[in-house]
């Protein structure tokens, strides 16, 4: 029994609570945003009678409006969440300050240019993800501030949101905020399919339980960095 024990691949808790309610916040929010988005850029239902009588291209407006409230509220506790999270949370983990970092990067590309046989061992981000987030991020608040400049133009008379206003010069204009948010819109639903598909692919490969640890937290099988880190 304790070979078996012994045998048994060990779970590491990599993604903590927060972790993984702002990662399906965004999720869910991502999709809903996209299909508001898509439909009010052209709305294609039709209703009889008057319009205003049914009032559905401003019901999915306020949709929109309440899914990108908590996209921009997941955002930003993911943020803060990388300064006070454990270590596989750590901002550290997405931008490769330390050289082994900056190593891993080279070994993960060589690996997924079947240059290497085994991708390097790690319990959190792969060093090579982890700074492709960054650029995921970057569009994450390139399309909160567009759609807040958006916003700000029909935003109520003494709504907080006016102040974002002041972009719309800086971004060259209403029409051009409006088409720098819709293709990010597309960047963004680009890498929702490169993710589902490496993820399956790396749960296939590695075997560590990484889909079903968006879930529960743990993944099996990897090494615990944070417990070798409390030992030295």
């Amino acid at each position: 029994m304790n070979a078996r024990a012994e045998a048994a691949p060990a779970r590491v808790y990599v993604w903590e609570f927060p972790v993984r309610l702002t990662h399906w916040t965004i999720v869910l929010s991502v999709l809903v945003l996209a299909g508001t988005g898509i439909y009010i850029g052209g709305p294609f239902l039709t209703v009889a009678g008057e319009a205003g009588d049914h009032f559905v291209t401003g019901t999915i407006r306020v949709i929109h409006f309440y899914a990108a409230i908590a996209f921009a509220l997941a955002v930003l506790a993911r943020v803060i969440w990388m300064f006070m999270g454990n270590r596989y949370a750590r901002w550290s983990q997405f931008v490769p300050v330390s050289q082994e970092r900056r190593r891993g990067i080279v070994e993960t590309l060589r690996f997924y240019l079947f240059l290497r046989r085994d991708p390097p061992a790690v319990a959190g981000h792969n060093p090579l993800a982890g700074a492709t987030y960054v650029a995921v991020f970057g569009l994450y608040f390139l399309e909160i501030l567009t759609g807040l400049t958006l916003y700000s133009a029909s935003a109520p008379v003494g709504s907080p949101f006016g102040i974002f206003s002041a972009f719309i010069p800086i971004v060259g204009g209403l029409q051009t905020a409006r088409y720098i948010h819709h293709i990010t819109m597309w960047l963004l639903l680009g890498f929702v399919a490169h993710h589902v598909w490496s993820s399956i692919e790396v749960a296939l490969v590695e075997r560590n339980g990484i889909i079903e640890s968006m879930v529960t937290g743990y993944k099996t099988g990897v090494p615990d960095e944070e417990a070798k880190s409390r030992d030295q």
